[in-house]
């Protein structure tokens, strides 16, 4: 019998329930709104790197190593992201969202992207809005858009305000942007024209208040796949409550609109998960 199996099978299930409410008291996570299977899934990972097979075995070791408890956080937190990611979905923004809410005169577009990681979507939406500026010569009225990046891990928000990224990163960006908006050594690094239309902050997206509003466009792509059908419902009241009229939301691939929010946005590109408030 492997490893993995073999803690799974030996430990009570109230060990887990156990593990799962101390991380939540020591250090503010709120496990009780994430799927169990995920995060049974990503707490095996690090118990399999310690080498303990029970989850009691397990919060000893976070009860005298403070440097797990960062990692066990940061696997908990699931940061994968790359610029433009999935281009698709992209690429309708610049084809819908942007001209809607740029063209119309607006005196400010209030952009959101939640759990933005390492700010790879909140510079690929600041993108699309410059490039949209350049192209039909409105580059003065550029200072209308603000781009608020979200997370709750502090280490990839000072990755994101330093705006630098690897090779990796751009596999879904198309080069022409890549050769305008970032610096061509390494690391690579998105220009301050970009920079200057986004900022960071950390916020818990399950237990602070959504930062003020309202948003024109909020975007939280592969997120909610990983939270309970009851924290999704809410989070969708509060992404409704935080848009304003006819605002637009943008969720990932996979994830679909649940109960009372499917009659309260209206699809714009159902394809790729573009809504719009009614």
């Amino acid at each position: 019998m492997g490893e993995q199996q073999s803690w799974r099978d030996t430990d009570p299930a109230g060990d887990f329930l156990a593990l799962t409410r101390k991380i939540s008291l020591d250090r503010g996570f709120g496990c009780s709104s994430y799927k169990d299977k995920c995060l049974r899934r990503r707490i095996a990972v690090r118990m399999r790197a310690r080498g303990v097979h029970t989850y009691e075995e397990y919060a000893h070791v976070l009860d005298g190593d403070a440097v797990e408890y960062d990692r066990l956080l940061d696997a908990l937190t699931i940061n994968v992201t790359k610029l433009f990611r999935n281009w698709d979905v992209y690429a309708s923004i610049a084809d819908t969202v942007v001209p809607a809410l740029f063209d119309d005169g607006r005196p400010r577009i209030r952009v959101w992207s939640a759990g933005c990681s390492s700010g790879d979507e909140a510079f690929s939406l600041a993108i699309l809005f410059h490039r949209h500026a350049v192209l039909t010569g409105m580059l003065a009225q550029l200072g209308r858009v603000q781009i608020l990046g979200t997370d709750i891990d502090r280490r990839c928000l000072e990755a994101a305000q330093r705006g630098q990224f690897e090779e990796g990163d751009f596999s879904d960006t198309p080069d022409e942007l890549r050769r305008r908006y970032f610096s061509q050594g390494r690391p690579f690094t998105v220009v301050r024209s970009i920079r200057n239309l986004v900022r960071f902050e950390s916020r818990d997206l399950l237990r602070e208040t959504p930062p003020s509003g309202p948003h024109d466009l909020i975007v939280c792509r592969n997120v909610l796949i990983y939270f309970d059908r009851e924290t999704q419902e809410r989070l969708f009241d509060v992404f409704y409550e935080s848009l304003a009229p006819d605002g637009f939301l943008v969720l990932g691939k996979v994830e679909m609109l649940l109960g009372r929010s499917r009659s309260r946005f209206a699809p714009v590109d159902a394809r790729e998960r573009i809504f719009r408030r009614v």
